[in-house]
């Protein structure tokens, strides 16, 4: 399941997208991302030519079963390292953009440590 982290963000952001707004759009996450949207084209391309999207006839982006398992693994890091930092003091915007950072490079086994020592179960 290893991809590049710009491609774990492109999967978590459209996961994030569906779940808040009901669908997910190449604009969306551009402006979402702060990328363009010849990036996001790209990007895109790659993601279903690797079987993790599927897009449809009105432009509508949805996660591949292998996509969702991708996208909803790096979510969950993001939220428990964001809730982490934040109980540790660190204000919630810079949280967020540490976790960021911290969800694609962090360890399973520091991952797991973590969850356990602030009582979050794993997959949550």
């Amino acid at each position: 399941m290893k991809i590049q982290k710009s491609s774990e963000d492109y999967l978590e952001m459209i996961l994030m997208l569906r779940e808040n707004r009901g669908y997910a759009r190449s604009i969306d996450i551009a402006a979402e991302l702060g990328v363009t949207k010849p990036s996001v084209s790209y990007a895109t391309k790659r993601l279903r030519e690797n079987g993790y999207i599927i897009m449809d006839q009105d432009g509508l982006i949805s996660l591949t079963d292998s996509g969702y398992e991708i996208a909803r693994h790096m979510y969950d890091r993001h939220r428990m390292l964001t809730a982490f930092l934040v109980s540790l003091g660190v204000p919630e915007e810079i949280a967020r953009e540490d976790a960021c950072k911290m969800e694609h490079d962090i360890s399973e086994e520091s991952f797991t440590a973590i969850c356990k020592s602030v009582g979050w179960p794993k997959g949550q």
